[in-house]
């Protein structure tokens, strides 16, 4: 038996790096997994590994999400646990940008993440228990050079945790936004041999969000930052 605080999870905007991570870990303990994205072909592998259910949403969509939400109570139950992972980057110069592309990039990162959280706090809010964990980026606490729409999205995004913990939390659901302060290290990203260890491990960050998980309500966090030991801050 696991000591794990919650029984089912949705993973929204699913892919191979953190969000398989936390599909591994979750499932580990136990946990019913759910994974949605748009192509859900490229989650096949994942779901045989870990026995998770997939959905396909797009979450600039409020119908699409909310169709989600249906879907996997059915499927998983809850979900206990609603983990936004979602984000579009749309980069070039100011000047140069169109600006529909940049409308979509931020309809994926920070208007998904509303619909999200807002399907998931109309369930956590009857039962009095919940957990909602938002992915950010070095960008959502500083902008970059031919980056504004991520950069944009990103804040939004933390600008929203920040809210929906002071909102939720007395309701006994637990926010939490985490700042991924670094590159994440896959097949095509690996480490420098010269640097080891100088891209954030996914399997690592996964661990953190299941910690905090795990806190005590006395002593929940709202955002943590995770980069790697060779940064210079």
């Amino acid at each position: 038996m696991t000591d794990f605080p919650y029984e089912s999870a949705l993973i929204v905007g699913a892919g191979s790096g953190i969000s398989a991570s936390l599909a591994r870990q979750l499932s580990a303990q136990g946990v019913k997994v759910g994974l949605a994205a748009r192509n859900i072909e490229k989650l096949e592998a994942l779901v045989e590994e870990t026995g998770a259910k997939a959905f396909v949403a797009d979450v600039s969509q409020s119908a699409s999400v909310a169709a989600l939400f249906e879907e996997a109570a059915g499927a998983i139950g809850g979900p206990d646990v609603v983990i936004f992972n979602a984000s579009a980057r749309q980069r070039g110069p100011l000047a140069e940008l169109d600006p529909a592309e940049v409308e979509k990039a931020i309809a994926t990162t920070a208007f998904g993440g509303f619909l999200v959280v807002q399907q998931a706090a109309r369930r956590m809010i009857p039962r009095g228990r919940g957990a909602i964990l938002m992915t950010g980026a070095s960008a959502s606490v500083k902008g970059f050079a031919q980056s504004a729409p991520f950069a944009m999205g990103k804040f939004a995004l933390r600008g929203l945790a920040q809210s929906a913990a002071r909102e939720l939390g007395p309701m006994g659901i637990h926010v939490a936004h985490f700042v991924i302060d670094g590159a994440v290290r896959s097949q095509i990203r690996p480490d420098r041999v010269e640097k080891p260890d100088g891209t954030l491990l996914p399997d690592a960050i996964a661990q953190t969000y299941l910690d905090v998980l795990r806190q005590h309500r006395s002593a929940w966090s709202l955002e943590v930052e995770v980069r790697p030991w060779t940064e210079s801050f």
